[in-house]
């Protein structure tokens, strides 16, 4: 099928571990692929980066970087520099959660799904192996799925884009052997909340822990790059 012919899809890649296994996903069912990713503000500013290569690698057919600038609203660990990144699990949501960050996510990637007539949303949220936070709940899938078939002039006029969580219910080891069954070269993504400005891992975040346990889990070699 020629590219012209694919169904398009927005896939919002962070550069990360689930968002890389998303795009593979997305591209296997047969997916023109339009790659977001965000740039909000966050510390760990090496995963643009690494999600440049990750689209390069899984071939894309756009990139589009968005700046929004989430550090303003700060809040989190992960956009303001005064609080620490948790080095040990805690109870609750933790501090790195970014307020509102998939709803301004998803949001952008509907805008942009309409303005390039993308029938298709594809983001990596996971409800299994995950930090708690509360949009990456089926239930907040489920309702910005409904306000989508409302939002748009696409969605009155009959064509309401279609929002795809491939990963919502997977473990972590789960996601890993997906994605390397479709191709997905790790050692290119970034997930760690403090990566350096190489992507090196700190290895002691939430989610180092949960990257390090799932390729444990998944008994395959960890191709993380520490420092």
């Amino acid at each position: 099928m020629s590219a012209n012919a694919q169904p398009k899809a927005i896939v919002l890649l962070s550069g990360g571990l689930d968002s890389a296994t998303t795009l593979a996903i997305a591209r296997d069912q047969g997916f023109a692929c339009h790659a977001l990713s965000v740039d909000y503000g966050q510390r760990h500013r090496a995963e643009l980066d690494a999600a440049r290569r990750v689209a390069d690698s899984l071939g894309v057919t756009g990139q589009t970087v968005i700046p929004i600038g989430l550090d303003r609203i700060g809040g989190s660990a992960l956009t303001d520099p005064a609080i620490a990144v948790p080095e040990q699990p805690g109870g609750g949501i933790p501090i790195t959660y970014v307020p509102a960050r998939n709803t301004v996510l998803l949001g952008l990637a509907l805008g942009l799904a309409e303005a390039v007539s993308a029938s298709d949303i594809f983001i990596g949220v996971n409800a299994i192996d995950y930090s708690g936070y509360p949009d990456c709940r089926p239930e907040f899938i489920a309702r910005f799925q409904a306000l989508a078939e409302v939002a748009t002039k696409a969605a009155v006029e009959g064509a309401a884009v279609r929002v795809h969580t491939p990963l919502i219910d997977l473990t972590k080891a789960d996601i890993i052997r997906r994605g390397m069954a479709l191709g997905v070269d790790f050692a290119l993504t970034v997930s760690c909340y403090q990566a350096d400005r190489e992507g090196r891992a700190c290895g002691v975040c939430d989610s180092c822990r949960l990257r390090a346990e799932g390729f444990r889990a998944a008994a395959v070699a960890d191709p993380t790059r520490y420092r």
